[in-house]
């Protein structure tokens, strides 16, 4: 789940790294269920359709795990350590997410030359793309890699985070403080989505996408202050599981809309799992999913991609894939996960991490 950097020793949460790793493919189920409706039944469908919910957990996880690892440095060092923090971040996210849109280009040139559709691929984009920049209010529509979209929210995120480190010495502030102020970064999320008009987290990507990030990824830098005041409390951990049920039960019985329910909801939720030793902790940091989750970055990066060449290839008029035949596209995804992850994602991460003295003379270089 996390990466320490010197001074620093994190704990290794594996229950949350496991979740990661079926987050991913939950949002893989959500971009091919409408290819398996022949064969999967109606409910499954239907419960697929919310997996791009799995991208708020994403958020709320990712500032978690961002004051973990580089909330104690960075209010060590002060804003001289931000270049630094970001320079890491980039390190991280941008091989990867380059490499993938780079064999997109390709395809999008073989598409030119063929002479068929290139709507979803618009050349002039590009740099906003290559720049992370394509959701910050930039764009209208999501083209290229359409799951990229959360990684350039997360891009903004990054950048504010150094400044919200600062801006309050969160780590001495009580508990109750601390989740008032999550209930205000839900809040004021659940305003920006009503005043446009919107019901669904999911609605509105390029217009709303950079604000659900950051104040999701703000509740997670809080919950994380309350997982230190909180650790080793079973009480506390049973109290965010009937959180979490709680306020799941009044969003499903109509009394809280989504948009304010489901960030609180995810809060309590990941809290609950990061205070937990108990079996569902020990089931979701096995070895099988930790290897998921180590690799969820990779599969989430490159299964929309391998998605529109799977089709190409084997859909036919019917527009559904077999479950043959979609067992064979996870299988696939599987082995490029593994390799983009081992060959590609952490190399390239080390490479750019060499140049951190560069960039932050002054500080040690930190993987």
């Amino acid at each position: 789940m996390s990466t320490p950097v010197p001074g620093n020793s994190p704990p290794r949460l594996d229950a949350l790294t496991g979740l990661r790793g079926i987050a991913a493919w939950m949002v893989v189920l959500f971009h091919a269920r409408a290819l398996l409706v022949d064969w999967l039944p109606a409910p499954v469908i239907e419960a697929a359709g919310y997996g791009f919910l799995a991208v708020d957990l994403f958020f709320i996880m990712s500032g978690f795990v961002m004051w973990l690892n580089y909330g104690p440095r960075l209010r060590r060092d002060g804003l001289r350590g931000a270049p630094g923090f970001w320079w890491r971040r980039v390190a991280r996210i941008w091989p990867l997410h380059a490499a993938i849109l780079l064999a997109m280009v390709g395809f999008a040139l073989l598409l030119l030359v063929t002479q068929r559709d290139m709507a979803g691929y618009p050349l002039a984009q590009l740099p906003l793309h290559f720049a992370l920049v394509q959701n910050w209010g930039l764009t209208d529509s999501l083209t290229w890699n359409h799951p990229a979209w959360s990684i350039s929210t997360e891009m903004g995120a990054y950048l504010f985070f150094p400044f919200l480190v600062l801006a309050v010495r969160w780590e001495n502030l009580p508990p109750a403080i601390l989740i008032a102020c999550v209930l205000v970064c839900a809040g004021l999320l659940y305003g920006v989505f009503r005043m446009a008009g919107e019901p669904s987290l999911g609605g509105q990507i390029p217009q709303l996408g950079l604000m659900r990030c950051v104040m999701e990824f703000s509740i997670g830098m809080l919950i994380a202050n309350i997982w230190q005041a909180w650790r080793g409390k079973s009480v506390a951990c049973i109290a965010m599981v009937a959180t979490a049920i709680g306020v799941f039960a009044l969003m499903f019985a109509g009394f809280a809309p989504a948009t304010l329910a489901l960030p609180v909801a995810f809060a309590a939720m990941l809290l609950a799992l990061a205070l937990d030793a108990g079996p569902v902790a020990r089931l979701l940091g096995a070895p099988v999913l930790r290897w998921l989750g180590d690799a969820s970055y990779a599969t989430y990066l490159a299964h929309f991609p391998l998605l529109i060449v799977w089709k190409l290839i084997f859909v036919d008029a019917s527009l559904t894939l077999s479950p043959l035949s979609f067992a064979g596209y996870c299988a696939v995804l599987l082995a490029l996960s593994a390799a983009l992850y081992r060959w590609l994602e952490k190399p390239a991460q080390r490479v750019f991490n060499r140049a951190l003295p560069l960039i932050q003379p002054s500080q040690q270089t930190a993987r």
